[in-house]
């Protein structure tokens, strides 16, 4: 009887296999499921495309892998690691502290640094360290890296108290403090630079913790994914992939303007209501993205119909006479008029550089050439190639722009002189805007986003 359940029990064994590995399931299954949270630095669906660092990133690394993308956003941030370490997503991608919670997941390779930061509203005493957030309002996320570093600060301050809201996103937290409905919460580094232009009557009051290191989570086991994860970020930091990723939304929040900011919230809420339709049915005739539109139309007249140059430009837009002529623009202070002449002229300037210029320099080189004359630009980028650079990039075109003003260089192309730097300075506000008119204008949450990534071809 023995050898007959010995016998029995190694057949029943024999017959139960493990499930495949991690990597093997999600080819099989074509589809990439990743866990994140809505923001700027990691996920949000406008009008026109999903954006966000983290959402271009997952997006490029299940093209990689030759699958589809299926993000699922939770409005909880402290849920990402759970989920994963149960495995109902195959990894986290929300701007997580690598860190943290090792003994449930595993991380992938770092790819940014920061730092927790308290925030408080200008005008109120700003606090120096941990004691002087004793008896405040503190609100920070459920189950988050904020609420630890709080915990580990009780030994010392005892007093200290706060509360954990399981749904806040940082967004929300910051705008809490900016209206005062609490005093203080913790922002990583990184998010807050992001969110700081909407709310500019918040500041950071310093720094807590050690500096970490952002990373995607897997579950543990799951070691082949981890390769391929590891294969991918090296792929992209090689190729300057992931610097112009993060470049392209950190941009705009360098060199942070505090009155500039205020006056453009203010005129986002107090002047863009009359033109909006006007940019968006700008948008359906010219194949124009409205909010570039929008940016160009801020940047040249801060949305004022009448504004007049020295030089004679005028308009919301702010066309010259020759430019409005070229599009049919009657009226240049008619407000209509001038966002459809200024959207048909800067498609024409669009469509005279080569095509093989990929987004988003093609569309920043355009910009600038709608300030400068598509020709200073042409000589901008004949001095490039001259200097070893590439005139199909931006950053290496924007670099020569100041160039065009020193007659070492003018002289030696065909339109000469012209003020190479007033063009850079024009092109970086108008990203500015756009990046902040992307998030704030036209923003909505949406708990499930499934996007198809192409495919590789085989050669």
């Amino acid at each position: 009887m023995r050898a007959l359940v010995l016998v029995t029990l190694a057949a029943l064994l024999g017959s139960c296999t493990r499930p495949p590995p991690l990597l093997e399931q999600i080819l099989k299954l074509g589809e990439l499921r990743v866990i994140t949270t809505e923001g700027p630095a990691t996920f949000y669906y406008g009008s026109d495309a999903p954006r966000g660092i983290e959402f271009e990133l997952a997006q490029g690394f299940a093209a990689r892998l030759g699958v589809d993308l299926s993000l699922i956003v939770s409005d909880k941030p402290g849920s990402l690691l759970p989920e994963v370490a149960r495995r109902g997503a195959h990894l986290a991608a929300g701007s997580l502290a690598r860190a943290s919670h090792e003994d449930v997941v595993t991380f992938g390779p770092a790819y940014q640094r920061v730092q927790q930061q308290v925030i408080y509203r200008a005008g109120t005493k700003r606090p120096k360290e941990l004691a002087d957030l004793v008896g405040a309002r503190i609100d920070v996320p459920a189950g988050s890296a904020q609420a630890a570093l709080l915990d580990e600060a009780l030994a010392e301050h005892p007093r200290l108290l706060w509360r954990e809201d399981p749904r806040a996103s940082y967004e929300e937290l910051v705008r809490r403090v900016q209206e005062g409905l609490i005093d203080y919460t913790i922002v990583p580094s990184h998010k807050f630079s992001l969110l700081r232009h909407s709310y500019p009557e918040t500041r950071v009051a310093f720094g807590i913790g050690d500096e970490f290191r952002i990373a995607w989570a897997l579950p543990k086991g799951a070691d082949a994914l981890r390769e391929q994860v590891a294969a991918y970020f090296a792929e992209i930091e090689a190729t300057g992939e992931l610097e112009r990723i993060l470049e392209r939304y950190y941009f705009a929040a360098r060199n942070f303007d505090y009155v500039g900011s205020r006056a453009f919230l203010r005129h986002i809420e107090t002047r863009l209501p009359r033109y909006i339709e006007h940019f968006r049915e700008a948008e359906r005739v010219s194949g124009i993205d409205w909010r570039l539109l929008a940016a160009i139309g801020y940047q040249e007249s801060h949305w004022n119909p009448q504004a007049v140059s020295p030089t004679g430009v005028r308009g919301l837009m702010m066309l010259t006479q020759e430019a409005a002529s070229a599009v049919d623009v009657a009226d240049r202070v008619d407000p209509r008029e001038s966002v459809f002449g200024g959207a048909l002229y800067f498609r024409t300037v669009l469509e005279k550089l080569p095509e093989r210029i990929p987004e988003p320099d093609r569309t920043w080189l355009a910009v600038a050439a709608y300030n400068i004359g598509f020709g200073h630009l042409e000589d901008a980028r004949i001095i490039t190639e001259i200097q070893g650079g590439n005139p199909d990039r931006w950053d290496h075109v924007r670099a020569r722009l100041p160039l065009l003003a020193d007659e070492a260089w003018h002289s030696r192309v065909k339109r000469g002189f012209a003020r190479g730097h007033v063009a850079v300075t024009y092109t970086d506000n108008v990203r500015r805007y756009y990046e902040l008119l992307t998030w704030i204008a036209d923003r909505e949450f949406v708990s499930e986003y499934r996007a198809p990534a192409p495919r590789p071809t085989k050669s």
